[in-house]
């Protein structure tokens, strides 16, 4: 007679196994989607990115004296050259399918160009406009070589050898988090068209694909193009119906369909061109201001460049190769002063939680779309048509968006020895001086409308407000100079810290992946040899 059967054997509680890519992603750089879904999927990133093309220029160009004509033209500019810097960066930059567009790093010294006095005594407003455009292009131009040095010279290589997973963390993961004033907020302006996105876009992402079996992803791949139409539709039928016919100015211009002026103003066919407000001027104080927000630009892009990584499924980016990026993001911002889109380049964060909200990390991809936004920025009336979409629903996309390149930082984690007293010294520290710092330089500003720095040297109290005003920089500062000076020829410290996870991806030759993911065309990488 047989003994009872023995007991099951109880599950061995193992942590998750360290990944150096990310799996479950459909695309990968390398290997796009069918051509149908990869022009959808391009269609898609094109519309995340109107979002901030379209924010900067309605917030600044008023405030330089300028119109609706105007708003129009910098929009499409900002947009056709957003077009080429992508294209640019994908092609010879990181290789990354990363969107290349307008960022609000630069936003600051831009006001303070606004408000230099050799502005104050123009009464015409155009006139204004065109010599406070002059003046942001000529501080551009010179701001946009600092990056174009640090990157080609290899002198970003030689820093962000020492970037370890416990210090990339509080950068990557302020990237995202950072920009929480730029979700909610916004959403509230008119909650009623942007609460409905939210709740479509985490409906159909995370809800339907687990309801519906299907084998193909539709709804959570397209989730942005589903929400933005139903609810941009939603908003427009509340236009038309009267809805905010006795509403305040403010709700009328965050909720109607109808108040951005953009169509209007925007001309059926334009091609940009450099020069086209006028020869460029140039201050010395406000190409120092402009340097330093190019400085704190450089450093976020860095994050964001690793997020990207991350979510197209790469391995780590070698530091040679995010060196080149940053290289070619100074091209980038020396386009903008030539052209004139009174703001500086950056790595669009939405549109690489766009990556992750779509498993789809195609390079091909983003390269349709930069196809997309030099398209549209040229048909000026039909690009507006998509530019009019209200601020509230981008505010909302935001909301997810920023919230997965955050996570994508606090991913490397895995990396790092979370019950070492040091490690949570480290991140926690950098975490807090990253969100605390920013917020007393903000407030301060907010209430006495200088920033906490206020010498006589305007250019000295631009450099500093503008660079303790960046939480990913203020987090990512403090990490990555307690990481490398604490304790640091410890043995145990370096496994602490990540960092021989990542020693062979110090090296482009290191790992021979490097090669797949970040190998330039025609055989580029000869004149540029990676090392």
């Amino acid at each position: 007679m047989a003994g009872p059967a023995p007991p099951p054997k109880q599950e061995e509680l193992v942590p998750h196994p360290v990944k150096d890519q990310l799996p479950n992603v459909s695309f990968c750089i390398t290997s796009p989607p069918p051509w149908p879904e990869a022009i959808l999927l391009g269609f898609q990133h094109y519309l995340v990115v109107l979002g901030t093309t379209v924010l900067i220029p309605t917030a600044l160009v008023p405030q330089m004296g300028g119109g609706n004509d105007e708003k129009a033209r910098v929009v499409q500019t900002l947009l056709f050259l957003a077009g080429i810097n992508t294209l640019l960066q994908t092609y010879f930059g990181t290789c990354l399918p990363a969107v290349m567009g307008g960022s609000y790093t630069f936003v600051a010294p831009t006001i303070s160009i606004i408000l230099a006095g050799r502005y104050s005594n123009i009464v015409d407003p155009h006139e204004k406009f065109l010599h406070i455009m002059r003046g942001t292009q000529g501080a551009l131009i010179v701001a946009s070589t600092l990056q174009i040095i640090i990157g080609f010279s290899g002198l970003w290589r030689n820093v962000t050898r020492y970037l370890s997973p416990l210090s990339a963390v509080p950068l990557v993961a302020l990237a995202g988090f950072g920009l929480y004033e730029l979700g909610f907020p916004g959403v509230a302006k008119c909650v009623e068209v942007g609460l409905p996105v939210i709740i479509l876009l985490v409906t159909f992402s995370q809800y339907v694909p687990h309801a519906i079996h299907s084998e193909r992803s539709v709804f959570d791949r397209f989730a942005v193009i589903f929400s933005i139409t139903i609810v941009w539709l939603y908003a427009y039928l509340l236009t038309v119906g009267g809805a905010y016919r006795h509403a305040p100015p403010k709700t009328q211009l965050h909720c109607r369909t109808d108040r951005s002026g953009l169509v209007g103003g925007a001309p059926w066919i334009r091609v940009p061109y450099p020069f086209q407000w006028g020869a460029p001027t140039f201050d010395a104080g406000e190409a120092f201001a402009m340097m330093a927000a190019s400085f704190v630009a450089l450093v976020e892009s860095t994050g964001t460049f690793t997020a990207v990584a991350r979510y197209a499924s790469a391995t780590p980016v070698p530091p040679s190769v995010l060196s080149r990026g940053i290289g070619w993001q100074g091209i980038a911002i020396l386009l903008d002063g030539l052209f004139g889109t009174a703001n500086g380049t950056s790595v669009s964060v939405e549109n690489a939680g766009l990556l992750a909200l779509t498993r789809v990390g195609s390079r091909r991809v983003v390269q349709i779309s930069a196809g997309f936004m030099i398209f549209f920025s040229i048909l000026g009336k039909f690009g507006a048509v998509f530019a009019s979409i209200p601020a509230p629903i981008f505010a909302a996309l935001y909301c997810l968006l920023f919230a997965y390149v955050g996570a994508g930082g606090l991913s490397f984690l895995q990396f790092c020895n979370l019950n070492s007293f040091r490690t949570k010294f480290i991140l926690g520290f950098s975490f807090f001086m990253g969100l605390s710092v920013p917020q007393y330089f903000n407030e301060y500003t907010s209430v006495a409308g200088y920033g906490p720095v206020h010498t006589g040297a305007r250019w000295f109290n631009d450099i500093i407000n503008v660079i303790f005003s960046s939480k990913p920089f203020v987090a990512g500062f403090v990490a990555f100079f307690l990481d490398n000076s604490l304790h640091r020829h410890d043995s145990a410290v370096r496994k602490d810290r990540g960092l021989h996870w990542w020693h062979k991806f110090r090296s482009y030759k290191g790992d021979p992946r490097s090669e797949e993911f970040y190998r330039l065309p025609l055989n580029l990488n000869k004149f540029f040899p990676a090392d």
